[in-house]
């Protein structure tokens, strides 16, 4: 079942907690390389999934864990694993979550970070509960010289795994793309999960000008800048990879309780609401969008009544004046309509191409415009690239 607790931005949170998750297994992220999975595997570390705990769960290795937890070292060293990000891009952010790891927690952590061209062969298969990296597999990972790579954290003390103090937030400068990191735990304990918020970088230099790709997929670059509500699962979900495991992997949004008592719709058949939810895109790479799919997979008491998608074209300056005002200004008359209000039907994929869509010039942002609430599971918008590039 989909998790539904509320998803609401506090107070003090960083901002780069808005970005994509890099590192997260539905995103295509692995773990390659660990030095020791006794008591819970390194690939818990990736789940998209918050972290639960059960008081009564054991393994014949000992305490059921859902994260990643080395046995107590009683030799020379300390714990690392090195992790292979999904989609390889830009990092603005980290959170080393270590929720109910409370007495057995890693003390100290750092990361570091590097840009391979191309990616081991290591891989680590099954369940490797009980496990420690073989001396074949400590000889291959050697040869990634993981120690030198560049430092994305410093050696840093870690909280326990209490519910106000489990996620440990980490800004990043560092200007680079990255393919890989590597977590030192020091000197072994237990990790829940890692988030590796950032924007993936794609280079397009190799993408012809007359094909149509997926301008907004998280893959291609894609980011959510901005959102009305994600009471139930955030926008950013949308533009995931592949179709939707349930409702919690798309964007749904609370029930607006300024819905009419008695709904009524127009002559097409939409309801006539007051309000209405939104998100805003930056695409990978600015183009003209040729066709639109929007998929309300699993949403079949909570889809849309009706969407519109706006587009724009902004300068770097002019996106940040509008996100330093959480696009409250509506950046005055530059959201142009791209698609049209269209009533939306229950688990479904809908596609929009051709005449429907009213705007054939360039655009660099997209605004889904849902009324009067409910949830999406992906969008998708497929167009060609033209020159004009923004910076992540």
């Amino acid at each position: 079942m989909a998790d539904r607790r509320a998803l609401k931005m506090i107070s003090g949170q960083p901002a780069f907690l808005q970005f994509n998750d890099l590192a997260c297994e539905t995103a295509g992220g692995k773990v390659i390389f660990a030095t020791d999975e006794w008591f819970a595997p390194a690939r818990n570390l990736l789940k998209p999934e918050p972290p639960e705990f059960i008081a009564s769960a054991f393994t014949e290795f000992g305490k059921w864990m859902d994260g990643w937890e080395t046995r107590r070292k009683r030799l020379p060293g300390h714990d690392w694993c090195i992790i292979q990000l999904g989609v390889p891009g830009i990092i603005r952010g980290l959170d080393v979550d270590t929720s109910f790891f409370t007495g057995n927690y890693s003390p100290s952590i750092s990361v570091q970070a590097a840009c391979l061209d191309e990616a081991p062969t290591l891989t680590l298969e099954g369940d490797r509960t009980g496990m420690a990296a073989s001396e074949t597999q400590f000889q291959a990972v050697a040869r990634l010289h993981s120690e030198s790579w560049e430092e994305l954290i410093p050696v840093t003390d870690l909280n326990p795994g209490y519910y106000d103090t489990c996620n440990n937030y980490f800004p990043s400068t560092y200007p680079s793309r990255v393919t890989h990191l590597r977590l030192n735990m020091f000197p072994d304990g237990g990790i829940a999960r890692l988030r590796v918020y950032g924007i993936g970088q794609k280079d397009w230099s190799s993408v012809p000008a007359q094909d149509e790709v997926d301008l907004v997929a998280l893959a291609n670059g894609g980011v959510c800048l901005g959102y009305s509500d994600a009471h139930y699962g955030h926008p950013r979900n949308m533009i995931g990879l592949g179709r939707s495991a349930n409702m919690g992997d798309g964007w749904e949004t609370a029930r607006r309780l300024d819905r009419p008592k008695i709904l009524q719709v127009d002559a097409t058949g939409i309801l006539q609401v007051p309000g209405y939810e939104w998100a805003v895109f930056r695409l990978g790479h600015p183009g003209c969008i040729r066709q639109i799919e929007i998929d309300t997979n699993h949403f079949k008491g909570n889809f849309p009544d009706s969407c519109q998608i706006e587009a724009s074209l902004l300068t770097p300056e002019e996106e940040r004046h509008c996100m330093s005002s959480r696009w409250s200004s509506d950046q005055g008359n530059k959201w142009r309509v791209l698609l049209p209000p269209q009533k939306i039907k229950a688990h479904h994929r809908h596609f929009y191409s051709g005449e429907l869509l009213v705007l054939s010039e360039p655009v660099s942002h997209v605004r889904l415009v849902i009324a009067p609430d409910g949830g999406v599971s992906r969008l998708r918008l497929w167009g060609c690239l033209t020159s004009t590039r923004q910076t992540a």
